[in-house]
């Protein structure tokens, strides 16, 4: 007898990466977007939350303001130089780019945001979502790789 039953095809879940970004300095962008483009890239689900000095950078306008902490201001302007010499995308093109993707969710963190006096008209169009601390949490407890940057 010969067999009808299509043979069951295994489809593996999509790995998760939850990076926290509580920094607004352009190293640290830089990392977290590295990371997450790459993670993106390599069709994973990439999940970002922006904090504190983080969240600053979701306004509109500020990633091109990012600079070194002041530990490092004095190569401030050699790393600039270097990622223009570079071709290196901007952080802000990173992110635009990483979004392009499809695999890639942006959150604002809302007590940050009432913190600071952040309203959802001063932030970038890219961010899908203004969540809580735990509302994130809850996404990320099932991530592969967590990171706080």
């Amino acid at each position: 007898m010969i067999a009808t039953k299509k043979p069951e095809i295994f489809m593996p879940e999509k790995k998760k990466l939850a990076l926290i970004i509580h920094s607004g300095t352009i190293d640290k962008l830089l990392c977290a977007f590295t990371l997450g483009s790459t993670a993106a890239a390599m069709d994973m689900e990439v999940h970002l939350y922006f904090t504190f000095w983080g969240l600053n950078m979701l306004k509109k306008g500020a990633m091109e303001k990012a600079g070194l902490p002041a530990t490092h201001k004095q190569h401030e302007e050699m790393l600039k130089t270097k990622l223009k010499e570079m071709n290196y995308p901007t952080p802000y093109e990173m992110l635009k780019r990483m979004k392009a993707s499809g695999n890639v969710k942006i959150y604002a963190c809302s007590p940050t945001m009432e913190m600071f006096g952040v309203t959802k008209e001063t932030l970038i169009p890219e961010v899908d979502q203004i969540a809580g601390a735990a509302a994130f949490l809850d996404l990320a407890a099932d991530a592969d790789i967590s990171l706080l940057i």
